[in-house]
């Protein structure tokens, strides 16, 4: 095989090199490797002849592999994940491919969003049946040069191999392969032969990120560029008068001050500048609505819950006969606040708006959707606007909403000049997104010591939650079940916040159940499975989840936790839940330090199918439980008259990383295709630890965040 790479080129030298690849190489040297008797020199792949297989694949003619990775990546490890399902089926080694971030296609690409922990789920098949297709073409190329039949060509790491023995390497054929028919209905591993899904393998930008290289949005710049910074309405419900940029315009540096709409956009060198001239602006600004307060939208919500509007997202039964008869009726109402999103790279967006072309460069969850709305604002063919995206220091909804990279548009139109608009963090958080605050109230019938009827009502500040979360547990569950659901139109801006509704609602429905053990008097994991036997066999094709599955997470963590086995000081909670088409069950494990909960552990199971990447589920499913047990403990944000009441983390609090439990995951092994797993695991974290402080100190918690509503003072730390 003559072209195939040499085992000794690592993949960190690949890697060093190809950020290169526009200026020459990069000769590392390492003393171990020089002691060596034969030592690769690192792969230049600016020299390299790659030859575009697909949109997904280019193949050097040394065989090196590019895949690119078409959806945005915001640290849920897809732009490693999702090229690992190509990798496998191309059947290439992992050390020979290099990672690329696709640009916004929407030709060759389908659903290039980061949202809904679908992205894997999605792309579990077609990007498979990518990998297989090339390979197969590659395979028919070499069979073609031989003179053999494609059947008797077999494929290991890169190499095709006939049955007289002879081989070549992908780069040889890949000319020839690539300009053959396309072929269809290829055959897909089983996986029992994989040799990439289900590996560890390290986030491909890595070495990168921890070397400080140019990844992030943030640090994205090219000649040319100016910064923004925008002053906002200091309120939701304020709007512009006029401004006085006077002050601005006298601070070296600031280059132009523009109006938009109800904001103003101050040019500048540099990010610091253009804060400082944003701070010097003196704007007026008038009311044109009712300035909404916290204390305000607590009554609104209390009252919508006790009242008889509502939309029946769905209804089994006759849930007010069964009140009427029941022995007894249990109602519990649960509360949460607004929270921001708080991501740790504040958004920013980089535009360059010109008569030809609008092109966008930035942090984005959406990219086809926000140049559409682009397009349209700028009176714009859609096919003019490009997006090129960068990695993201966080998203968890955020980044779903485009308004930053419309901003920047918007700015680089009238400015006519390329445009990165950057958010301080006070921007981020009182110009957010935010998720909304909520209000549950459930109601259970208990007849003979027997659940005979369930009634849950949301009322939510602008939106209602989604029309498949009623058919998650307990539906199918109760005879007599039925989900009403009302809202109040605010100002405020709210969305997406990780794993919309259910984020607060597993703590609602999880710790109720809780109480309904206790009041029944029955042991709370035989009552969850109680009700999933009930399920079971169901010829109801709403309900979502499996109840074969999630009983089968519920036994693992009681076996892998401990769980009901004494240990001295240490108070469980239990919880279970099913969102985003993945099952999970976590038990947490409490202490009390001078009497304040302390969450030291919590062990979770999660039945996600197959794991493609387990080293970056794990990473996905820690940080959804830490995210879950910090914001459910501390996260609360409020409005007043309007304007939000924390700008900065000196005032919101986040948890602290003395403060983060031990993650214990353990897999259910599984051969059904992927599912989410970016989002599912922080759900059930809150209830798990309301549930265990309740074993504590025997404080049941109906509103978040818990330190402050057990009227504790939270340690610091």
């Amino acid at each position: 095989m003559k072209n195939s790479i040499s085992p000794s080129v690592s993949r960190r030298s690949f890697l060093k090199t190809s950020a290169l690849a526009g200026g020459g190489m990069l000769i590392g040297f390492n003393l171990f490797q020089a002691c060596k008797p034969e030592v690769a020199p690192p792969v230049d792949i600016s020299k390299l002849n790659f030859n575009d297989f697909n949109a997904f694949i280019k193949i050097a003619d040394n065989g090196m592999v590019t895949i690119f990775s078409p959806n945005p990546e915001i640290g849920q490890g897809v732009k490693t994940s999702m090229p690992m399902l190509i990798a496998e089926e191309l059947d290439v080694s992992w050390d020979n491919v290099h990672v690329a971030q696709g640009a916004l296609d929407t030709k060759n690409f389908t659903r290039q969003v980061a949202g809904g922990s679908q992205s894997l789920r999605f792309g579990w098949e077609p990007l498979r049946q990518t990998g297989a297709t090339a390979r197969q073409m590659l395979i028919n190329a070499a069979a073609a040069k031989w003179g053999v039949d494609a059947s008797e060509c077999k494929t290991e790491n890169g190499v095709i191999t006939n049955s007289n023995g002879e081989t070549l390497g992908y780069g040889e054929v890949v000319k020839a392969a690539a300009a053959l028919e396309v072929p269809e209905n290829v055959v897909l591993k089983d996986p029992k032969d994989f040799k990439i899904i289900g590996k560890d393998i390290p986030n491909v930008d890595i070495d990168n990120i921890l070397e400080g290289k140019s990844l992030y949005g943030m640090d994205y710049k090219e000649e040319g560029m100016v910064y923004a910074s925008v002053l906002r309405p200091p309120a939701f419900g304020k709007k512009l008068v006029d401004f006085d940029d006077a002050a601005t315009k006298a601070i070296s540096g600031v280059y132009d001050v523009v109006k938009f709409g109800d904001k103003i956009a101050v040019l500048a060198k540099d990010t610091w500048t253009a804060m400082k001239g944003k701070n010097a602006l003196k704007a007026n600004w008038s009311t044109d609505s009712k300035l909404e307060s916290t204390e305000e939208h607590d009554k609104l919500l209390t009252d919508l819950l006790n009242g008889k509007e509502f939309d029946t997202l769905r209804s089994d039964g006759d849930v007010k006969k069964a009140f009427a008869e029941a022995d007894q009726v249990i109602e519990r109402t649960y509360e949460s606040p607004f929270l921001p999103h708080n991501c740790m790279e504040p958004m920013n967006f980089f535009a360059d708006v010109t008569e030809e072309k609008v092109r966008l460069v930035g942090p984005i969850q959406t990219p086809a959707g926000t140049a559409r709305w682009i397009a349209k604002e700028l009176d714009r063919d859609p096919e003019d606007v490009s997006v090129e995206m960068t990695r993201m220091g966080g998203g968890f909804g955020r980044r779903l909403y485009g308004d930053f990279a419309m901003e920047a548009a918007q700015v680089s139109k009238i400015a006519k000049k390329p445009v990165k608009v950057v958010f301080s963090r006070e921007d981020d958080m009182s110009a957010g997104i935010y998720r909304p605050a909520i209000k549950y109230k459930i109601g259970a019938s208990i007849k003979e010591g027997k659940i005979t009827g369930y009634h849950l009502k949301e009322a939510s500040i602008n939106s209602n939650m989604y029309g498949l979360i009623p058919n998650f547990f307990p539906a199918g569950a109760v005879e007599n079940y039925q989900v009403d659901v009302a809202k109040y139109s605010s100002k405020i801006t709210t969305g997406a916040w990780r794993a919309p509704y259910t984020n607060f609602l597993s703590f609602a429905e999880q710790s109720f159940f809780d109480e309904l053990a206790e009041i029944l008097e029955i042991d709370r994991i035989q009552l969850r499975l109680d009700l999933l036997q009930k399920v079971k066999g169901t010829t109801d094709d709403r309900i979502e989840y499996s109840p074969e599955r999630l009983e089968k997470v519920i036994k693992v963590a009681v076996d892998k936790s401990g769980w009901g086995k004494e240990k001295e000081g240490v108070y469980q909670g239990f919880s279970a839940y099913y969102c985003h088409n993945t099952h999970v069950a976590e038990v947490a494990d409490v202490v009390l330090e001078n009497d304040i909960p302390v969450v030291k552990k919590v062990t979770c199971v999660v039945d996600c199918g197959i794991v493609v990447n387990p080293l970056g589920a794990k990473n996905q499913i820690e940080g959804g439980v830490i995210d879950g047990v910090g914001h459910a403990m501390y996260g609360d944000f409020s409005f007043k008259e309007g304007v939000p009441q924390d700008k900065n983390f000196d005032t919101y609090r986040l948890i602290r990383i003395n403060e983060t439990p031990v993650v214990e995951t353990h897999f259910v092994e599984s051969d059904i295709a992927p599912t989410g797993l970016g989002e599912p695991t922080l759900p059930p974290a809150g209830a798990a630890v309301a549930n265990a402080i309740k074993a504590a100190k025997g404080i049941r918690i109906y509103k978040q965040p818990f330190i402050k509503n057990m009227n504790a003072k939270a340690p610091l730390g």
